[in-house]
C-alpha cells in the first residue's frame, strides 16, 4: 500500500506437504483473516502485533485508493505494519502428533534433541517444546532446527524473546480453546521487526492453517486425531499412491475440497461462538 503498510490479502488457495494444490477451498481466506483478527483482538494486551485495521471501512478510510478494488479484497485482508521478517518459524508442540511423532517413534528425538522414552502418538508434552524451522524459499521444505542453531543464526536476545513470546501466546491460546472443547495440538508464529527494530507478531495467527486443533471430545491417546482443520486434504493425499510429494499436485476430488471448507467453518464458529457469516470484524482503532 506504502512503504509503512501492506494489504495483506489471505487467498482460498490452500498448500499440503509444502506444495500449493491446484483448487481453492471456498471460504478459507476469510475463516484465515477473521480468526487471526479475533484472536490478536484477544491478544492485544498481551504482545504487540502488525495488524492495523482488518474492518474493510476502516482499511478504506485510511488508503481510499483501494476503495476501487474492495470486492476483491474485502473481507479477507488485514492492513499491517510492513516488517523484515525474522526468518524462522516458531513452532510450539504441545502434543506429539504429526511429523513430530514420526521423528520420535523412529528416532526417539525432536529436531534431533532427545524427548523421554515411552510417549504415545498424540499425548500431551509438559511443558510444551519449542521446536523452530527453517522459513524456507517458496518451493522448498522447512527444516527443522534446534534452539542451538536459532542462537547461531539470531543471536541468544532475540532467540529467546521468539521463544518466551511463541510459549506464552501457544499458552494463552490452548486455554481459550479448552474453554471452547478444543485441544490446541501445535502452532507456528511467525515475527518481525518494524523500521524502528520492534519484534511483532506478524502473518496469520492461531488458524487452521499455522495450527492443529482437535476436537476434545474424540480426543484419546494412541492414535492420530481427526482435525479441524486441512486435515482431509492431507489425509487423502496420505493415502494416495504415486505422488512423491513435490509438485505438479494431484487434483482434489469435490468430496475433499466440500470437507475441508466445512472443517475451516466449524472452527471458527466454535471458538468465537459466531457463524462466519454473522461476524463483525473487530475495531484496532484504539490499539495504534
Amino acid at each position: 500500500v506504502d512503504d509503512k503498510t501492506l494489504l495483506m490479502v489471505a487467498s482460498d488457495r490452500v498448500s499440503a506437504f509444502d506444495v500449493v494444490l491446484p483448487q481453492p477451498i471456498p471460504n478459507k481466506g476469510e475463516v484465515l483473516t477473521q480468526i487471526t483478527a479475533w484472536w490478536l483482538k484477544q491478544l492485544e494486551n498481551h504482545l504487540e502485533h502488525h495488524l492495523i485495521a482488518v474492518d474493510p471501512d476502516a482499511i478504506v478510510t485510511r488508503h481510499p485508493e483501494l476503495a476501487a478494488t474492495r470486492p476483491m479484497w474485502e473481507k479477507r485482508s488485514m492492513l499491517v505494519t510492513r516488517t523484515k521478517p525474522v526468518l524462522v518459524e516458531c513452532i510450539i508442540r504441545g502434543y506429539i502428533t504429526g511429523s513430530a511423532w514420526k521423528e520420535y517413534r523412529d528416532n526417539g528425538t525432536l529436531a534431533n534433541e532427545p524427548l523421554p522414552d515411552g510417549l504415545r502418538e498424540s499425548e500431551q508434552l509438559e511443558p510444551a517444546i519449542f521446536s523452530p524451522s527453517t522459513k524456507a524459499e517458496h518451493g522448498e521444505h522447512d527444516e527443522n532446527i534446534t534452539y542451538g542453531q536459532v542462537v547461531d543464526l539470531l543471536g541468544p536476545n532475540l532467540a529467546g524473546r521468539l521463544r518466551e513470546l511463541s510459549l506464552e501466546t501457544y499458552q494463552f491460546g490452548r486455554q481459550v480453546a479448552e474453554g471452547a472443547g478444543i485441544i490446541l495440538a501445535d502452532t507456528k508464529f511467525e515475527f518481525g521487526l518494524d523500521h524502528s527494530g520492534k519484534l511483532l507478531l506478524i502473518d496469520e495467527v492461531l488458524t487452521p492453517d499455522s495450527s492443529r486443533f482437535w476436537p476434545k471430545e474424540s480426543y484419546e491417546i494412541g492414535r492420530g486425531q481427526p482435525s479441524l482443520d486441512k486435515q482431509p486434504i492431507r489425509d487423502w493425499l496420505d493415502a494416495l499412491s504415486g505422488w512423491d510429494k513435490s509438485p505438479p499436485p494431484p487434483n482434489l476430488p469435490d468430496e475433499v475440497v466440500q470437507a475441508a471448507t466445512a472443517r475451516y467453518e466449524e472452527i471458527f464458529q466454535r471458538l468465537t461462538g459466531i457463524p462466519l457469516a454473522d461476524f463483525q470484524p473487530p475495531d484496532f482503532s484504539q490499539s495504534q
